[in-house]
């Protein structure tokens, strides 16, 4: 059994000054990664006892940034999908184990007035055949901020969002699109009807206090291992960002 977590932590630095490395400690995860870090190398002194640690920087001070921590020493480490104009912003680390891949990702959002929506599409094609072309060697975990609530059960207000970043036909498209390459959400594997389930919340207008959340962090498997998948859990009961932590059990 393997536990993993996956958290958007708007901010690792901030974060640690809301009980990051107790958190950590707690979950005990075999793997837990982190996404919208916001800092670049040697700006964080953080030294988990146990883990093996992998971090990919923007090119750009204080923003995106992933980072994974892993008690198994991987056989391999890569940041990035290996396309330029995708691997500037630190978003990409993949670990190769001997029965699996494990993504970390931090999908580009589409910006207000969608100003982003274009370049998000040309990412979701080429990070979905990333995805396949791993999952022709090994089963593939790819986890993260996914930028996008899928259905309208993944979202408090589908019909005011309609046209949001996070919400658009497009965004959600792709994310059928992966599904269909052989993908599976895990979450909704477990609870495909479950409703109120979130794991982002906006800062404004007390919006986690009232509910008024999106599911927009994800662990999304290789269908081949749907029959090795134990659990999926959102723990919206961590605070210290904006995003709560998501988890995945598997048995391989």
């Amino acid at each position: 059994m393997k536990k993993f977590i996956s958290w958007n932590v708007n901010g690792l630095r901030a974060c640690m000054t809301k009980g990051f490395a107790d958190i950590f400690n707690e979950f005990d995860a075999d793997i837990l990664c982190v996404q919208e870090t916001k800092l670049q190398e040697g700006q964080i002194d953080f030294q988990p006892e146990g883990y093996c640690q992998y971090w990919n920087y923007a090119e750009k001070k204080g923003y995106s940034g992933t980072a994974v921590f892993s008690k198994e020493k991987p056989l391999s480490v890569f940041n990035g999908i290996d396309i330029a104009k995708h691997d500037t912003e630190g978003r990409v680390i993949t670990l190769e184990f001997e029965d699996f891949y494990f993504v970390c990702v931090y999908t580009p959002n589409s910006q207000d007035g969608l100003k982003r929506l274009d370049y998000r599409m040309e990412w979701e094609d080429d990070f979905r055949a990333y995805l396949v072309s791993l999952d022709k060697t090994k089963p593939v975990v790819v986890c993260g901020d996914m930028n996008v609530a899928h259905n309208d059960i993944d979202l408090k207000n589908p019909k005011a969002n309609r046209r949001n970043p996070g919400f658009t036909d497009e965004e959600r498209g792709k994310f059928t699109e992966l599904l269909d390459a052989g993908f599976t959400d895990t979450f909704r594997y477990f609870y495909p009807d479950l409703e109120g389930a979130y794991s982002w919340w906006s800062y404004r207008f007390r919006a986690r206090e009232k509910g008024i959340g999106w599911r927009i962090d994800y662990f999304v498997t290789s269908a081949s291992i749907n029959d090795k998948l134990v659990s999926a859990k959102i723990h919206d009961n961590v605070f210290g960002s904006d995003h709560c932590p998501v988890e995945v059990v598997i048995d391989f």
